[in-house]
């Protein structure tokens, strides 16, 4: 294949590619600036811009032609400003930001996250994260949308997800106003804690969301308080993401094993020496 035939194969595809994202933003302005289908925040704003969004964004560069979104609008209510008027018999999730910076910013839900799951499902391995086992979700719940997210994943690969309630977003407020190490170590015991209850009260509890701290702190106590408890083991993953959209950022999952503290598997985390020692590989 001569290189004139591969450079005009590639910008046949691009062109190809910008048609498809042109035409997607104008099906997605077309129906959020809708007043049949789109929501009473962005109604209001179109009114204000002079301009139909509908008739001038045609493309993807159109999009310049908007003002900054400002994310202070996020703060406060009323949320339902942000529901579209095509899902307005919908049942609605909010999910809120830390608040450390004042009053929390959010965002309405309806099923995203169970189709970014259903999708982040796909990526997992049945041999590390067998379907039909139970899983535990040790993370950030409170306003976020995780717990949800991950408690839909495990039910959609057909398990049972437990959970440990843990609202970073409280405990965060805390600690910044009382500068106490104490505070974090207590609050992490604490977590760890039920956890293990968990773990070593049902079996059938094979995989594991959590951070990496925590998940580092179990691996910790439970080969150092209980000998033959299960033992952190194969399969832990991290996962980019954000509060946006995509499966939980500095997020792990890990598969557990029932194996006697000295019989952990070699094929564990191998990735840093800091992390090999949880498995006990070297």
């Amino acid at each position: 294949m001569s290189v004139q035939s591969v450079e005009s194969d590639l910008q046949k595809s691009v062109a190809e590619a910008r048609a498809r994202l042109d035409a997607q933003v104008r099906e997605v302005v077309a129906w959020h600036f809708d007043p049949q289908t789109g929501a009473p925040f962005w109604i209001e704003y179109a009114q204000g811009l002079g301009w139909d969004p509908r008739k001038e964004v045609q493309s993807y560069a159109d999009l310049d032609k908007f003002p900054w979104f400002q994310d202070e609008w996020l703060r406060g209510g009323p949320v339902r400003r942000w529901v579209p008027r095509a899902y307005a018999d919908q049942p609605v999730y909010v999910f809120e930001t830390g608040g450390s910076t004042g009053i929390p910013k959010s965002r309405i839900n309806i099923s995203d996250f169970r189709t970014d799951y259903e999708l982040f499902s796909r990526t997992l391995a049945d041999d590390a994260f067998p379907r039909g086992a139970d899983w535990l979700m040790l993370g950030p719940s409170g306003p976020r949308r995780l717990r949800l997210a991950v408690e839909h994943l495990c039910q959609h690969r057909g398990g049972i997800c437990f959970c440990v309630d843990m609202d970073p977003r409280g405990w965060s407020l805390i600690k910044s106003r009382r500068a106490a190490a104490r505070d974090a170590r207590s609050t992490r015991e604490h977590v760890v804690n039920q956890g293990l209850t968990l773990l070593r009260a049902h079996p059938n509890i094979q995989c594991m969301f959590t951070t990496p701290k925590l998940l580092e702190a179990i691996c910790d106590a439970s080969r150092w308080r209980t000998r033959g408890s299960r033992a952190c083991s194969a399969a832990a993953r991290s996962s980019p993401g954000s509060f946006t959209g995509s499966p939980g950022r500095n997020c792990w999952r890990a598969r557990w094993r029932s194996c006697p503290r000295t019989a952990i598997p070699s094929w564990g985390w191998r990735a840093t020496s800091r992390l090999t020692r949880l498995t006990g590989t070297r």
